[in-house]
């Protein structure tokens, strides 16, 4: 008897906030969704590639079992008293990026208006709120805000980091270039977009003022935000603003792609729209895994690209606004209880940020029984 084929198991670690458990959380609007869901996680593959899901092994229960009280969003308040919703965590540039379905519309029911964040750059945050987030809740949202720095202006101007205290008008105007295109990326989506300029003490008034001309020059208001100083009082002309564009706008938000695409073409599609490459590209087997789950009921699924947040290409060092690189696919991932499908784009890490010493090796009991090193 011929003894079966050998298939080679590849794993690694991804940092939590990147995992598909914390992207159903955030994306169930309630317990039975939320279950539902960890049932449809894909675990493994039989040999004839058939998946098997958590709902397979009966794991389902009892995963939303330990995520029952986890799913309720967190209330607390600003030091001036303002309410907010604190409610999962997944980073923008290697997960979907967007706090929880749950927390958004419980806010929308409370409130005149309501502000979320999705961080990490609008080309990664602001796209996975858009062509994930609200696809999937249903969301429409009214209005952008887009926050810049001088600071980083002047870095995606050629400025070093070490110089950048230091006043350089002409560098804010070089790397005004990078606003600008986050100012066009939002606009495809039919949203309008404010600046809110977060200050430092150490920015010039010149270099706020190039920065509101910029802005200015391709059809959005750019305002001076003290806010870090200031508290709320730093930052209502912002709010004026906000409200302003939320009452005006008459709706026309849509996702830049549509569910009946390939999922090679709307990852090609975010490529070339937001990241303004040339195009996406990958290698026959990542096609032939797309092409599968395709034939296996997933290709209507939205695509989460995973790629540095330095830059619009997948070059950390290749900063202001580039065109016509190429955006390489090395690897795609199914997370079909989340509803979506990651690829991973360049040399993104998906467990990021660990440092050169653990900070578990500062964590002890004294000699009091009392714990040392958590601060």
């Amino acid at each position: 008897m011929a003894s079966p084929t050998a298939i080679r198991a590849e794993s690694g670690f991804d940092i939590t906030v990147a995992s598909e458990v914390m992207a159903i959380l955030c994306l169930a609007d309630g317990l039975a969704d939320m279950e539902r869901r960890l049932g449809d996680i894909v675990v493994a593959y039989t040999r004839d590639r058939t998946p098997i899901t958590a709902r397979d092994l009966k794991a389902d229960g009892a995963m939303a079992v330990l995520l029952a009280e986890a799913i309720k969003p967190n209330l607390v308040q600003s030091l001036e008293g303002t309410p907010a919703f604190l409610h999962g965590g997944p980073f923008a540039n290697i997960a979907h990026g967007c706090n929880s379905v749950i927390a958004t519309r419980a806010a929308l029911s409370l409130g005149d208006y309501v502000v979320t964040e999705a961080g990490f750059g609008a080309d990664l945050g602001a796209e996975k709120f858009f062509d994930i987030k609200c696809r999937q809740a249903g969301l429409a949202p009214d209005a952008v805000v887009i926050v810049a720095t001088a600071r980083a202006l002047k870095m995606n101007g050629g400025v070093a980091k070490a110089d950048l205290g230091r006043e350089d008008v002409d560098a804010v105007r070089r790397g005004a270039v990078n606003l600008v295109r986050h100012i066009e990326n939002i606009r495809q989506f039919g949203v309008p977009a404010v600046v809110a300029i977060n200050h430092f003490y150490t920015d010039s008034d010149a270099e706020i003022a190039a920065i509101v001309e910029a802005a200015a020059h391709h059809g959005s208001r750019a305002i001076l935000c003290r806010h870090w100083a200031e508290g709320g009082a730093g930052a209502v002309e912002l709010a004026d603003a906000v409200a302003e564009l939320c009452d005006g706008h008459g709706g026309g938000f849509a996702p830049i792609y549509g569910d009946e695409l390939s999922l090679f073409d709307k990852i090609d599609t975010v490529a070339r729209r937001i990241y303004r490459a040339e195009h996406a590209v990958a290698e026959p087997s990542v096609l032939a895994q797309l092409k599968r789950w395709e034939d296996a009921g997933y290709g209507h699924l939205p695509v989460c690209l995973a790629k540095t947040q330095y830059s619009f290409s997948t070059d950390p060092a290749l900063l202001g606004a580039p065109t016509g690189h190429i955006v390489p696919v090395r690897e795609v991932r199914l997370a079909a209880g989340a509803g979506f499908v990651v690829a991973i784009c360049g040399e993104i890490m998906t467990m990021p940020g660990l440092p050169r010493v653990p900070a578990a090796e500062a964590i002890r009991l004294n000699d009091d029984g009392l714990i040392e090193g958590l601060f």
